[in-house]
């Protein structure tokens, strides 16, 4: 169901099937965190599912708003329509169908401080289910940007921002997947920056890193995977020595640690490279420093940090057997693509030969990945940022891996948040006393009155002479017949 719905969501060519599949995909890929059965996986999966039904909630919201704003019009709910209608009105509350959009998926992309839910959900699942989630979510939620917001210029800031803030979580964190986790909100941010920028290069390059995020990123969760289901555990401070027991898994966790990297040779050097080409031809040349940070913090907390507090570092003691045949085959396949990928613009370079990953990119590429300056410029950031690694541990400055629990955007909702709502719940529970105090009070009073002038001795409920009553009732009757005939007069 999930791998069908993520489907279901790319092909989609109106917003109503986006929206079916969109909520399939979030009941289904819940299931896949549940599965764990295991306490923290629970409560992490609910809070997954939560956010990913506030998501479909936003969007439907979307699609309701626009269908009142653009009337029943032929044809008005489809993709091809709707970015020219985006691109008219803008973000904002005088557009607030595009806005709520927009907001949907962002959520999904995992935007700054409204990212918690992967970084809470991807390590609590198994060792295949984080592979999967890895895989699909997020990534169609880029595709949904880029079909509804290219070039929208609120994406740039947020992609610059996603591509920095996630670094400093990932190199104190202790849990490698939770590393990885935070590595991906970071390669979403280059994917967001792409779509923001907007030409047909940096739509291109977006696609083209979303599909290499797929392998590479999938490469390493397995990779972690596989030490998980080995170890029990993936907690950087109690790992270390697993090359010996491990050498294959090791082998190809750094293929994916390279692939990330940008290395020469590997995806992410063939991919990442036309969005920031992208930003230096748009001039912008602030973007393009983040980028390069940005770039330079992959190596350090995925490149670097989760081969080698994982397999190197220290000899924790730990032998284990080599990860089972499926996983290693699993495995092999992702990193031979992933270099294929780095490859196939060498070979187009040396051999004349067409490639056929960018054959597959929505608009046709006319860059050169293999140029020097390109192949030097990459080189020495890897260099220095390894030899930065590289100090930074053997001075002690480098932050250590610690048994700790380091607090992120959710802690807003999930404490400060929890205790507003608490004390709004008690203040209700308070204000329902005292308005059923006050109910009570009023009723006391009107039933007390009601008897006073009701009951037996009371003006109403007492005995009346019967000329008196024929005294009224011929006082009434007069009343009426002066209004009547004063009507017809």
């Amino acid at each position: 169901f999930y791998a069908g719905s993520a489907l279901g969501v790319v092909l989609a060519g109106d917003l109503w099937t986006l929206f079916l599949f969109w909520e399939v995909a979030a009941v289904s890929s819940a299931l896949l965190v549940w599965v764990r059965r295991s306490g923290r996986a629970a409560g992490a999966g609910l809070r997954y599912l939560g956010m990913q039904m506030v998501s479909g909630v936003l969007l439907l919201a979307g699609i309701v708003l626009l269908r009142h704003e653009v009337g029943a019009a032929p044809g008005w709910a489809e993709f091809r329509n709707l970015t020219g209608f985006l691109e008219n009105g803008g973000l904002g509350f005088s557009n607030l169908a595009a806005t709520l959009i927009f907001l949907a998926f962002g959520l999904k992309a995992a935007f700054p401080l409204l990212h918690s839910w992967l970084i809470d959900a991807y390590p609590e699942s198994t060792p295949a289910g984080a592979v999967f989630l890895s895989a699909f979510t997020t990534k169609f939620a880029i595709y949904a940007l880029a079909r509804a917001f290219p070039g929208q210029s609120e994406l740039i800031w947020i992609g610059a921002l996603m591509t920095a803030f996630p670094i400093f979580f990932a190199v104190i964190e202790n849990d490698l997947r939770r590393v990885l986790a935070y590595s991906m909100t970071n390669q979403l941010g280059f994917m967001v920056v792409g779509i923001g920028i907007g030409t047909e290069l940096a739509i291109n390059g977006a696609v083209a890193h979303a599909f290499a995020d797929i392998l590479f990123k999938g490469l390493l969760f397995m990779a972690m995977g596989a030490v998980l289901y080995r170890v029990g555990h993936v907690n950087g401070s109690d790992l270390g020595g697993l090359y010996k027991s491990m050498p294959i898994t090791t082998g190809l966790c750094i293929v994916g640690a390279a692939s990330i990297s940008a290395f020469p040779l590997f995806s992410a050097f063939a991919t990442k490279s036309l969005i920031m080409s992208a930003a230096v031809y748009k001039e912008y040349f602030w973007l393009w420093l983040v980028l390069l940070f940005a770039s330079a913090g992959v190596f350090h907390h995925a490149g670097i940090k989760i081969p080698f507090f994982a397999f190197f570092h220290h000899d924790s003691g730990i032998r284990c057997k080599e990860a089972p045949r499926s996983m290693i085959v699993a495995m092999v396949l992702a990193a031979a693509a992933s270099m294929a990928i780095g490859l196939f613009p060498l070979a187009e370079l040396w051999f004349g030969v067409a490639n056929p990953f960018y054959e597959l990119l929505p608009y046709p590429v006319d860059y050169a990945v293999y140029t020097n300056t390109h192949v030097i410029t990459q080189s020495q950031l890897l260099f220095f940022s390894a030899l930065a690694f590289a100090t930074l541990m053997r001075t002690g400055l480098y932050p250590p891996e610690l048994r700790s629990v380091n607090l992120d955007a959710d802690w807003l909702y999930r404490r400060v948040g929890l205790r507003i709502w608490d004390g709004a719940a008690a203040a209700f529970v308070a204000l329902h006393r005292a308005g059923y105090a006050a109910a009570g009070r009023l009723a006391t009073v009107a039933l007390a009155t009601a008897q006073r002038h009701l009951g037996p001795q009371g003006f109403l409920g007492r005995s009346w002479l019967t000329a008196s009553m024929a005294l009224w009732v011929a006082v009434l009757l007069a009343a009426y017949l002066v209004v009547f005939y004063w009507r017809l007069a």
